[in-house]
């Protein structure tokens, strides 16, 4: 009988559950670089959150449950990077990259703002650049990151932020979110940096039908240079939905100005997702490593 109730109870949770306090994320994407050696480039993403209360996913898009909820979390990612490639005439770079991160963000009210949601998110991650040949160096770096905000209204945050990368590292929770190239752009603009942060993000539904609709705006700024990222998604319905993003890094040292991306996103239950990512980046000033990059990926929540 014990066995039948646990068969039941991962039954019902791969098949009707509308709450959730665990989820756990992959990806692997495949980066076809503009050079004479790319053919062995591709990545691995994974991420484990905990939430501490449980996610109420049964009312709005099921990948904005969470941030519908305001449910403070906790995660720890790992990104896995294999990069072979010529740039110009100079022999080929030969990095494997191993990057882990740790973020935690919290929703909470204060007897000074009311009934006014606040935001708070700390992240730290290591990335760690093997590099197998003599001329691919051996690296590692930290980065530091903090960010505070508030909802003004339902469903729409704003926040401000300080983010510091000694010498270079990659924010693995981006790279899951928005894909190695963009995450790649900005760890290389913050190679031993100090700038700060802007984002607001709003989800809401559609009048008169079953589709909501959102936005996320991310700036980054040091002195007199900076870049921003624009996203959207339109929920077809709770369970499907299509993206579409751009990034301008034109006035940064990435190599690239517009990196541009479209993705589609499926729950083919309640607690398993399914989609695909695709990425173009522009490179610039004589760089011919213009990329492109195509991306599946995976949920369970639970």
């Amino acid at each position: 009988m014990k066995k039948i109730g646990l068969a039941a109870a991962v039954l019902l949770a791969m098949t009707g559950a509308h709450a959730y306090q665990f989820e756990v994320k992959g990806q692997s994407e495949y980066l076809d670089i503009n050079s004479s050696a790319n053919d062995k480039n591709y990545t691995g993403d994974l991420q484990g959150t905990y939430y501490f209360k449980n996610v109420d996913a049964s009312k709005g898009p099921l990948a904005e449950a969470a941030f519908l909820n305001q449910a403070s979390n906790v995660s720890l990612g790992y990104h896995y990077g294999q990069y072979n490639y010529a740039s110009g005439t100079n022999p080929n770079f030969n990095y494997q990259d191993n990057s882990y991160g740790l973020k935690g963000e919290a929703y909470f009210t204060t007897a000074y703002t009311g009934s006014l949601p606040l935001y708070t998110s700390a992240s730290y991650n290591h990335t760690s650049l093997n590099g197998k040949n003599a001329i691919s160096r051996d690296n590692e770096g930290d980065r530091y990151a903090v960010e505070v905000g508030a909802l003004p209204a339902k469903n729409f945050l704003m926040a401000v932020g300080y983010t510091h990368s000694n010498p270079v590292a990659l924010d693995t929770s981006d790279a899951l979110a928005y894909g190695a190239a963009k995450a790649y752009g900005e760890s290389t603009f913050s190679d031993n940096k100090d700038f700060v942060t802007a984002r607001a993000k709003y989800v809401g539904a559609i009048d008169n039908t079953n589709m909501s609709i959102g936005f996320e705006a991310k700036g980054i700024f040091n002195n007199d240079r900076g870049a921003y990222g624009l996203k959207t998604d339109l929920f077809l319905t709770p369970a499907l939905s299509v993206g579409a993003s751009f990034a301008d890094t034109s006035n940064l040292d990435s190599g690239y100005d517009h990196v541009w991306g479209a993705d589609v996103n499926y729950f083919v239950t309640p607690a398993v997702s399914v989609g695909a990512t695709y990425v173009k980046a522009n490179a610039k000033n004589g760089n011919n490593l213009d990329t492109d990059t195509v991306g599946l990926n995976a949920s369970v929540r639970f």
